[in-house]
């Protein structure tokens, strides 16, 4: 995606749209954050269990459907070098959907569903990391069934009882 390409779609000029974006990729992080908002809502129907695999799954059919997966690795590959596509994929994107988890979690933990002494932000880390791990490195399936797997896993432990 260039502002050129961008530009003349939407009848505008490349001088408007660097007023509004620094950088193409950030319009572009901008743009798949206003796509994915409502495909990824957080839901709350006090049952963390449900309510993380509901929000997992959701996750994942997002980015295993249609082609938004290769562009939210192509995102994530050139904000490695892009300063402003990275601040704008952290502040439109990955901020807010980790604030979301994060205070689902913390209702979460009031109701006495996960323990106290767990770092709620590893356990973000871990789950949706592993998403995205599987995204980038396509060595095994991403699909509804790991993401099942992954919530068992981290809210039931790994350590033996």
């Amino acid at each position: 995606m260039t502002f050129d390409r961008v530009a003349t779609a939407a009848g505008s000029s490349k001088m408007t749209l660097y007023k509004w974006w620094p950088s193409a990729g950030a319009l572009a992080a901008e743009a798949f954050f206003a796509h994915s908002e409502d495909q990824l809502e957080f839901p709350d129907t006090g049952d963390i269990r449900a309510d993380l695999t509901s929000q997992l799954c959701a996750f994942v059919r997002l980015l295993t459907h249609g082609n938004t997966g290769a562009a939210i690795a192509g995102l994530i590959g050139v904000a490695q070098t892009d300063p402003e596509l990275s601040a704008a994929f952290s502040q439109h994107y990955s901020a807010p959907r980790r604030a979301l988890a994060l205070a689902a979690f913390e209702k979460a933990r009031t109701r006495g569903q996960l323990r106290d002494d767990i770092d709620l932000g590893i356990l973000v880390d871990q789950l949706w990391g592993a998403c995205y791990n599987r995204l980038l490195i396509p060595d095994a399936p991403l699909d509804e069934d790991y993401a099942i797997a992954l919530v068992n896993n981290a809210l039931d432990g790994a350590s033996a009882q």
